[in-house]
């Protein structure tokens, strides 16, 4: 089992890419707060955890609040005994996200505070607790459209995960020497119900596809078996990269004729 005896906590674990690999990662040995803003899918995450015969907790929070982020770092530690893995992947994607002339600044801040400083409050109270077990593995969720800019304009994500990567590299060189490493993983275009949601339309989630040399939208499960390698030991001597896992796109990112 890659993640024998470690204890890993997962923002955003209700959906998506944080639910598959909470499932995922208890598969591999390891016990999971399962953390959401939404308390029914956080409870089941957990039970679908445990009905596999997986160790699990919900946890509610709200990413964008110190005092949130501060309870569920101590309720792993409480329910578990330790903090091995920190997976910052909550993260939302406002559907009137738009260019700058649209996008209200109402948007701007809360896709901030949710996918940013989500992400500083979930290493500021995380990092102690890593610290306390010897070391660990942060993964952050970015997404490719920090890298290459969006298609159809969502300003703020973009923003928002450009910070993300940032953020990333400097904890990754504050911390090198702890033995706690900092990467960032990078999705393409998922078909998850966040960002179906925002490409509502045929053509919207054609303008995307276009761009994908494999010529689909990539599962959540694809996305947890990156984040799991990145959790493990088996990318002991990684930290500060960021993980493209994106169907080519960023190899080859092209105008449609």
């Amino acid at each position: 089992m890659r993640l024998k005896d470690k204890v890993a906590l997962i923002t955003g674990a209700g959906s998506g890419i944080g639910r598959q690999s909470a499932i995922l990662f208890a598969k591999e040995g390891a016990a999971v707060l399962a953390v959401d803003v939404n308390d029914q899918a956080a409870a089941e995450t957990a039970a679908l955890v445990r009905k596999e015969g997986g160790r699990a907790v919900a946890c509610h929070a709200d990413v964008s609040k110190s005092v949130d982020c501060q309870r569920m770092v101590a309720a792993a530690e409480k329910e578990f005994g330790k903090l091995n893995v920190l997976f910052n992947n909550a993260g939302i994607m406002h559907a009137k996200d738009d260019d700058a002339v649209h996008t209200e600044e109402s948007v701007w801040d809360i896709t901030l505070d949710v996918n940013a400083k989500g992400v500083f409050l979930g290493c500021k109270y995380g990092i102690p607790a890593l610290r306390h077990a010897g070391g660990g593995s942060i993964v952050n969720t970015a997404s490719f459209v920090a890298r290459m800019g969006a298609a159809t304009p969502q300003v703020a994500y973009t923003a928002s995960k450009g910070a993300v990567l940032a953020l990333t590299r400097e904890l990754a060189v504050v911390h090198a020497r702890e033995n706690i490493r900092v990467n960032a993983l990078s999705p393409g275009p998922l078909r998850t119900e966040l960002l179906m949601s925002f490409l509502n339309t045929e053509e919207k989630k054609q303008r995307r596809l276009v761009h994908v040399p494999m010529g689909r939208f990539g599962e959540a499960h694809e996305i947890a078996q990156a984040a799991l390698w990145l959790a493990s030991d088996e990318s002991s001597y990684v930290t500060g990269t960021e993980f493209l896992v994106d169907g080519g796109l960023t190899a080859a990112y092209v105008t449609p004729e």
